[in-house]
């Protein structure tokens, strides 16, 4: 039996923003003080900080210090409700969407009316028509990613300590990223630094310097979105971590021994995929052409075609600005959903709406310790002091003074200390209740990410 909210008096026009990510949660605060009532809705109760998530996979941070529970986010905004669940449908001329209780919450599915519509649901990983790839190689989307690939890297670890076939421990401790974009790039030099600068006392029978790092691009170079210097320095401080670099590489198979590149068969039983973006499949409710990357081509005010109440933004909307297209990154994402919102109140208000302007704030990658790259328009940097920037910037965009708090402590203590605090080998809930009906043990919950 569905049930059907209205949750804004008649007086008040209701606004439902789909996705709590960086976009969604820009246009959800920038309505705080207008005449409308915001239904934010979203499969997870939290925000997640993904340029850090790299550093959870990796172990350098734990999964809480990067994510803040929405209802938090929101605790001071009184015009807000946030639901947590799945949408299953957007019905756009009747201006309702379907929602289903999402993490297994068992209630009634519901069915939300809006007078304006916010759809800011991000992306997923693509495979580009593999998506077999998917179960030996898992992209970094989000904190249950991050989990299972710093899973699947300490598990490498141990199982290569005890491992006294050589050709096992090598494929044990081969390690190939797919995709030399910001995600790749962090991640591989993340890895070649807790491969390499883990103190060798902490394993007995494995050299960890040893271990093989490996990035593989389709494209001619790592960072392809940066200019060809700053690119090029990037690859020069990955190989100065021992990550073998290859470029013009396309992968043709992955399994769970091994990926192929070519026709050259590269035994590795950790492959983490970086390598593209896929929109969200809810953009097809909408009933309207969408890029051949899945996106809708939205109008100069953020509109999608042919609508006058309903916003595409974030990974989720293809448009351009001032003639070059907006990137799908966070300080998009963000100005995208503040615009909308601005844009709603004009129409509330009986007034037009406005183009969407993106000022390009820069962008900044890093590539393991001490090392960065960093495109800010009027300045660029490389090396240290493209690092310290990364640090700061970063920094200054987290949610709340303890998360701040909290990751620079564990950030100047790794710097010092070389160690990582997040390195605690967790299992999936499958594999704790497998192993609990194979030996006939109650099964293992509860168990702590650090």
């Amino acid at each position: 039996m569905a049930i059907t909210t209205g949750l804004a008096p008649e007086s008040r026009p209701c606004v439902v923003v789909i996705g709590g990510g960086f976009g969604g949660v820009a246009a959800a605060r920038a309505l705080a003080r207008a005449p409308v009532e915001v239904t934010l809705v979203d499969r997870r109760n939290h925000q997640l900080f993904q340029p850090l998530l790299y550093q959870v996979a990796t172990g350098s941070l734990d999964s809480c210090d990067i994510a803040e529970p929405l209802r938090s986010l929101f605790r001071r905004q009184h015009n807000i409700d946030v639901i947590l669940g799945d949408v299953d449908e957007i019905d756009p001329q009747a201006r309702r969407i379907h929602v289903r209780g999402g993490n297994g919450a068992g209630e009634e599915p519901r069915t939300l009316v809006y007078d304006y519509l916010i759809l800011a649901t991000g992306g997923g990983q693509s495979y580009f028509g593999h998506d077999e790839y998917e179960q030996y190689a898992p992209g970094l989307k989000s904190l249950e990613d991050a989990l299972e690939i710093r899973r699947r890297v300490l598990l490498a670890f141990e199982l290569a300590d005890r491992e006294t076939n050589p050709e096992a421990k090598r494929e044990l401790t081969t390690f190939v990223i797919v995709g030399a974009g910001p995600t790749g790039v962090e991640l591989a030099g993340a890895l070649a630094d807790l491969a390499h600068r883990t103190p060798q006392s902490e394993f007995h029978h494995l050299d960890l310097q040893r271990a093989r790092i490996l990035l593989v691009e389709g494209g001619p170079h790592v960072l392809p979105a940066y200019p060809p210097h700053l690119s090029a320095s990037a690859e020069r401080q990955l190989r100065a971590l021992g990550v073998e670099v290859r470029t013009g590489a396309i992968v043709s198979h992955v399994d769970e021994r091994s990926v192929t590149i070519g026709e050259e068969r590269i035994p590795a039983r950790t492959v983490l995929w970086a390598a593209g973006v896929a929109a969200s499949p809810l953009a097809r409710q909408l009933g309207i052409p969408l890029d051949r990357h899945g996106r809708v081509e939205v109008s100069a005010d953020l509109r999608a075609p042919g609508s006058s109440s309903v916003f595409v933004i974030g990974d989720l909307a293809s448009l351009e600005s001032r003639g070059v297209p907006v990137p799908g990154v966070a300080p998009a994402a963000m100005q995208e959903g503040r615009h909308a919102a601005k844009n709603i109140e004009r129409l509330v208000a009986g007034r037009g709406t406005l183009p969407f302007r993106y000022w390009n704030k820069g962008t900044i990658s890093t590539i393991g310790r001490r090392r960065a790259v960093a495109d800010m328009g009027w300045v660029q940097l490389s090396g240290f002091m493209a690092w310290i920037a990364y640090l700061g910037v970063h920094l200054f965009y987290l949610v709340g003074i303890r998360r701040r708090l909290v990751v620079c402590i564990d950030w100047i203590w790794s710097y010092f200390s070389r160690t990582r605090s997040a390195r605690v080998l967790t299992d999936t809930a499958e594999g704790e209740r497998a192993r609990a009906h194979h030996h006939q043990l109650p099964a293992v919950t509860g168990t702590s990410s650090r």
